[in-house]
């Protein structure tokens, strides 16, 4: 235990972490509903963003509109902003803007993310 006062409070921030499968997608007509600048959440898209969209089963997992991610194989924090179709199960999108050549390079990979929790989550996890 230490030297460390124990407190009562609850933790600011807790990360998780799991392992999905990743693909990659782009803001063409041919890749999403009719509107390819607009996300299932109503954000905008613009190439560039890091943002990616998650199966509709991680979002019960925590993964909800706006949670920030760290991917496995990349530089910075990406911020959950798109759900996917209701067929894909543990599966995050990749967003790479309007550069398909960088999707197809990208694939189908299975990576570990990091992914902040809410508060919600934290509160139930500490009142136990």
């Amino acid at each position: 235990m230490g030297c460390e006062k124990s407190t009562n409070e609850t933790p600011l921030e807790i990360w998780d972490s799991m392992t999905v499968d990743a693909s990659a997608y782009n803001s063409t007509p041919a890749q999403t509903s009719g509107k390819p600048q607009f996300t299932a959440f109503g954000d905008s898209l613009k190439p560039g963003m890091k943002y990616i969209a998650v199966s509709r089963d991680l979002l019960r997992k925590g993964l909800k509109h706006n949670t920030p991610v760290l991917i496995e194989g990349f530089e910075g924090v990406y911020l959950v902003k798109d759900k996917m179709h209701r067929k894909w199960r543990n599966h995050i999108d990749i967003y790479m803007g309007k550069d398909i050549d960088a999707a197809i390079e990208w694939g189908r990979r299975t990576v570990c993310i990091d992914y902040k929790l809410s508060k919600e989550v934290i509160h139930k996890a500490t009142k136990r």
